[in-house]
């Protein structure tokens, strides 16, 4: 038995910590994010896909696969989770059942071709269709409590975002649902239905404050003027792999 404790001591030791988060912050996390209330809900449309390796857990994610880059196989490719098997709407009810940090012990337990360095927030969604535990990824950076809770907030909105959806045109609403884009939307509902962009340029042109949004990947890019929608750029859809 102490030889078994001393090999596991000695596989563990090469596989370090990698939350930043001290042992306090992340118990005080716990359990303050999966308490019942306050009810949450989605802040953004997100899709529901497979979870790289891991068969037993979904990802929920506001990218498309193809963007969602946060893994690479052994010859420096991106691991892709899997094709999108649902779309749940921004405003959905949702609660966290349960986040896992990546300590040590947590990483060396974690399916090899899934992002096991990066926290996991489980959740429950209204809506979502029958199957594994969802799963949220957020990053791994974070240095405080509180930092970590206001990226929890990004994903998941402590208060409804109803009174805010019900000032938008049925068109935009529709377009938020379907994670799609309609010219002249807010900028606000662009972000509720594609998510928030890797980063944004922004610039002065006379009297009016251009934006353009880049996606992770630069396959999507929108153009927002003075705060509305006037253009997307998407590239075309890979062709699917010959037989």
């Amino acid at each position: 038995m102490k030889r078994l404790f001393a090999v596991l001591f000695v596989l563990l030791g090469g596989c370090s910590s990698h939350t930043l988060l001290a042992p306090d912050d992340r118990a005080t996390l716990e359990q303050t994010l999966t308490r019942p209330e306050p009810q949450r809900y989605l802040r953004l449309s997100m899709h529901v896909t497979p979870f790289f390796g891991d068969a037993s857990l979904r990802l929920l994610t506001p990218y498309p696969p193809e963007e969602v880059l946060v893994l690479d196989d052994a010859r420096g490719r991106p691991v892709l989770p899997g094709p999108i098997q649902a779309t749940l709407p921004a405003g959905a009810r949702a609660r966290i059942l349960r986040v896992e940090f990546p300590t040590a012990w947590v990483v060396a337990e974690r399916v090899l071709y899934t992002p096991r360095t990066w926290p996991w927030a489980y959740v429950e969604v209204e809506g979502a269709p029958e199957g594994p535990p969802l799963v949220i990824l957020l990053p791994p950076h974070h240095k405080t409590r509180q930092d970590f809770q206001a990226e929890v907030d990004r994903f998941l909105s402590p208060q409804s975002l109803q009174p805010r959806l019900a000032e938008f045109s049925a068109e935009v609403k529709e377009a938020i649902r379907q994670k799609k884009t309609v010219t002249g939307m807010p900028a606000e509902a662009l972000e509720m239905s594609w998510g928030y962009p890797e980063r944004i340029l922004r610039e002065l042109q006379g009297t009016s404050r251009m934006e353009t949004w880049t996606y992770p990947g630069g396959k999507r890019r929108a153009y927002v003027t003075d705060g509305r929608l006037t253009r997307v750029e998407e590239a075309p859809a890979a062709p699917p792999p010959s037989p």
